[in-house]
């Protein structure tokens, strides 16, 4: 028997050798080295070896016909290879490095992410709220970053020598219209949204993606959290009020809420500033964001309300009694997006917002009343063709109506405009290795109040210097119409336009991160008045311009000092314009030539303790004394401001919390008001703008009802 087996095994054994066929060839990378053990097989096969340390492979088959060899190795594209298996000899083959690595060069000339999708965060969620000088608000974090600059009387975002206008905001990629709450002179306004509801922040002081518009200096992107991770309710007991949050989760849906309540009085009964206060500052808001999947689709639905209140009496030089301001607001603010992946690599955005803003000033006899209803509908198709190269395109339209009535004894005045914007956008990623990418787009928008169409190329160009470095490249241009205070007094102009240009250097590694970055801005076609105040008799022009260039420095280091985390941004600005009623070109007065801020956050595990500091700097603004010959020719003394928190945990679900801005009571000043007339001698009497307050105390209860027991506002102070 075993004699037969062995004779039937000699006689087949030459038909099998037959029938094997040899698989050769060399892997190498794109600079010609070897790979070494790199997977080398026949799909749907159990034949393949590895390649040696020369990069060679071979391995027979018994496979015929026309076979798909594939190579596949850690960082680089997995390669295949369609061919006849008699022709799969002495291959020589060449593996493209993959894209998708952690290492992969990124476009961050002008753009700052904060949230957990960034693969490098310089700022974080949570850092919104544990900012010590921030006071939970989104813009007052964002002012620790360089780029802006300290404008402590307005608490909008100036970024790089533009006026806060210039700075558009978005909630999951929908425009916002009205981002602050309306506010009166040397108070300073506050961002109207809650950034507990919020993961993910990008901020880019210029050169933004091609995908949006109408901001002639940054843009400001809020994404909502997608998906919260538990149900839990958020209690909060405040010395200015009080808020309450809860989340609900379903098994396909889930709602988030969240309404606060605050009252100055008590605070200002207690601790009185320099106003003459007949009704402190009250407000009440309320958000709400709504999620369900759809299959593999995303829908989201966002709104959020607010009303504020307040009468006050500020000192005025020219008026004994002081002016009279009275301020009533109600805005309302909804939008609504879905987003889905699709097959083949396509995927979908979709959304609109409505904006309903109504507010009611007085003015010591003048009344004035503004309504504006605004909506933005977008739509966003993206494509991956593959790991190294995406498009991006979409069209939106803008739409805004705005009436205002004016009446004062004597005269009363309707004012208003209607605008409608429609734009369209196209934008690739095209990324031709790890070290070197190119974003390339263009943005086109035809506004019906000007019959104006204009045009925005966009270019970015990033290159992997090393390791953990890499140098950026940007340009672009901008296109902006121009505000509501023009706008409501005519039509007869143009968009104002600026160009950037940006280089950028970046290093990070571990938990530290470095930037710098100089840029320069052009602009042109900016309006210009002939009056001290526009009004329905002035002229306006587009023959304004300026430019504005600098430095700006980035570092923070989570790494070095145990249980500290720290960052220190610095700014250097020049900036000239000539717009509204300047008489000459000059340096705006929201303008500081040096900006520093120093911000550490420090985690004593014995005291169950965080404790936050923040140091800001800003150099002197201009300003013009009419004692002297000239405009814009002064600057104020330099602004600094040193803000200590402390939140103390009671337990682990409830938190006591404890902030003072400007503990040492700098007397910052923030500009200076002159007489009308001059005196006997013909010197004009002046006096300081100060804020309302040198300080601000705040002392708040925390406390969290979550699922696990564990989960606390720790993030969110």
């Amino acid at each position: 028997m075993k004699i037969s087996v062995i004779t039937f095994l000699l006689a087949i054994l030459p038909s099998l050798l037959l029938a094997q066929t040899t698989i050769s060839g060399t892997v190498m990378d794109n600079k010609g080295m070897p790979v070494f053990g790199a997977n080398v097989y026949l799909e749907g096969a159990y034949d393949g070896s590895t390649t040696e340390v020369n990069g060679n492979f071979s391995f027979e088959t018994t496979e015929t016909g026309t076979q798909v060899l594939i190579i596949s190795y850690v960082s680089f594209e997995p390669f295949k290879f369609v061919d006849d298996v008699t022709k799969m000899k002495n291959l020589k083959i060449t593996l493209r490095e993959d894209v998708n690595s952690l290492e992969t060069v990124t476009i961050s000339a002008g753009s700052f992410s904060a949230g957990d999708n960034s693969r490098i965060s310089v700022l974080k969620p949570l850092d919104i709220v544990t900012t010590a000088s921030a006071l939970g608000d989104f813009v007052g974090a964002l002012q620790t970053l360089p780029g802006t600059t300290t404008v402590a009387e307005d608490g909008r975002l100036f970024v790089r020598g533009g006026d806060a206008g210039e700075t558009q905001i978005f909630i999951d990629g929908i425009r916002v219209f009205t981002p602050y709450s309306p506010t009166t002179n040397n108070i300073p306004t506050r961002g109207r949204y809650s950034p507990f509801l919020f993961d993910g922040i990008t901020f880019s002081t210029g050169g933004y993606s091609a995908e949006y518009g109408q901001a002639l200096s940054s843009v400001l992107l809020l994404n909502t959290i997608d998906e919260p991770n538990q149900e839990k309710t958020d209690i909060a007991i405040m010395s200015v009020g009080a808020g309450l949050g809860h989340t609900e989760k379903w098994e396909n849906n889930s709602l988030s809420v969240n309404a606060s309540y605050i009252n100055l009085a008590p605070y200002i009964a207690l601790l009185p500033d320099r106003n003459d206060w007949q009704k402190p500052f009250e407000t009440a808001s309320g958000e709400a964001v709504f999620r369900q999947k759809i299959g593999d689709g995303l829908l989201k639905i966002y709104g959020a309300f607010d009303t504020s209140d307040f009468e006050l009496t500020q000192e005025d030089i020219n008026q004994p009694d002081g002016t009279r301001f009275k301020l009533n607001n109600q805005n309302f603010y909804t939008n609504a997006s879905y987003s889905q992946r699709l097959s083949k690599g396509w995927s979908i955005f979709g959304g609109g917002s409505y904006t309903y803003a109504n507010t009611k000033v007085g003015i010591d006899r003048a009344d004035i009343k503004d309504v504006e209803n605004s909506a933005h509908l977008k739509l966003n198709v993206k494509k991956r063709f593959s790991n190294r190269f995406k498009l991006n395109f979409g069209a939106e339209q803008f739409v805004t109506d705005f009436n205002e009535n004016y009446d004062q004894p004597n005269f009363a005045a309707k004012l208003g405009y209607n605008n409608n914007i429609s734009a369209a956008f196209t934008e690739a990623d095209i990324i031709f290795s790890r070290k070197l990418a190119l974003k390339l787009g263009v943005h086109g928008e035809y506004s019906e109040l000007f019959s104006e169409f204009t045009i925005s190329p966009r270019i970015s160009f990033a290159y992997k210097t090393g390791k953990s470095s890499q140098l950026s490249l940007a340009y672009g241009d901008f296109f902006q119409q121009p505000e509501s205070e023009v706008l409501k007094f005519t039509n007869n102009l143009e968009a104002q336009h600026t160009q950037h240009y940006i280089m950028n250097y970046q290093y990070a590694a571990k938990d530290r991160i470095f930037r710098v970055e100089v840029y320069r801005k052009q602009y042109s076609n900016l309006v210009t008045y002939n009056d001290e105040f526009p009004d329905v008799n002035t002229t306006f022009l587009n023959n304004g311009d300026g430019y504005a260039q600098g430095l700006d420095l980035f570092w923070r280091d989570n790494e070095t000092l145990k249980n500290i985390d720290y960052w220190v941004s610095y700014s250097y600005l020049d900036t000239e314009r000539k717009y509204k009623n300047y008489p000459i070109a000059a340096t705006p007065s929201f303008a500081n030539t040096h900006n520093l801020s120093v911000v550490g956050k420090y985690w004593i595990n014995d005291w169950k303790s965080q404790i936050g500091f923040s140091y800001q700097y800003g150099s002197g603004r201009t300003y013009t004394d009419l004692n002297i010959p000239g405009f814009l020719q002064d600057k104020t003394r330099d602004y600094n401001s040193v803000s200590l928190n402390w939140a103390y945990l009671l337990s682990p679900q409830k938190i006591l919390y404890v902030s003072v801005n400007n503990v040492f009571a700098f007397k910052n000043v923030n500009g200076y008001q002159y007489a009308n007339i001059p005196d006997a001698n013909g010197n004009f009497a002046r006096r300081e703008l100060l804020p309302a307050a040198d300080q601000f105390f705040f002392v708040g209860f925390f406390w969290t009802i979550s699922d696990d027991g564990r989960d606390n506002q720790l993030d969110n102070l």
